[in-house]
């Protein structure tokens, strides 16, 4: 295959995908300017690495290069956010009688709701992020993550159950991402 043809290849497997990794990288680390760094560098590395791309979901492919640039990017910048739940969380288990994402939805504040997203770890914001806002598998997000499916549902579990205890405690918060 000559190099034209691998760029096509390329572009046409990834271009289509790029809102989704700026969106994914967007809510990573919280600012544009960022984003664009992360997503430019994994834009890189895609297609430096895309000769050895299978076939198979681009998008998955795109999106956990885009999550392993971004915790590059982490440590370099920002040391002290790269960590995990504590034990505490990963203790607490999801109440059924109340279902974030009906909260979510009938959040007339979207703010808030942003804000409270930015508050998640961020192990736990990914997988809100491609779930609700991206709207990937559970597969999928395991492919993204690299972690198997009972610890995306798990994470989601979670991170909906902080959710809930954000906005039901916050009346009013302020605007980030």
């Amino acid at each position: 295959m000559n190099e034209d043809e691998s760029t096509a290849q390329f572009e046409q497997a990834i271009l289509p995908h790029l809102d989704a990794a700026y969106n994914l990288a967007r809510w990573l680390t919280g600012n544009d300017q960022d984003a664009q760094d992360v997503v430019q560098d994994a834009s890189l590395r895609a297609l430096k690495f895309f000769g050895g791309f299978r076939g198979g979901n681009s998008r998955a492919w795109l999106l956990t290069i885009v999550r392993n640039t971004f915790y590059n990017w982490l440590e370099k910048n920002r040391p002290r956010e790269v960590s995990t739940a504590g034990d505490e969380e990963l203790q607490t288990m999801e109440d059924p009688s109340v279902d974030p994402a009906l909260l979510l939805a009938r959040s007339s504040n979207i703010e808030a709701v942003r804000s409270a997203i930015a508050e998640l770890p961020v192990e736990f914001r990914e997988i809100v992020v491609l779930r609700e806002l991206e709207e990937c598998s559970y597969k999928e997000i395991s492919d993204v993550a690299g972690v198997p499916i009972g610890t995306v549902m798990s994470r989601l579990a979670r991170a909906r159950k902080q959710l809930q205890e954000i906005l039901t405690s916050k009346p009013e918060t302020g605007g980030r991402p």
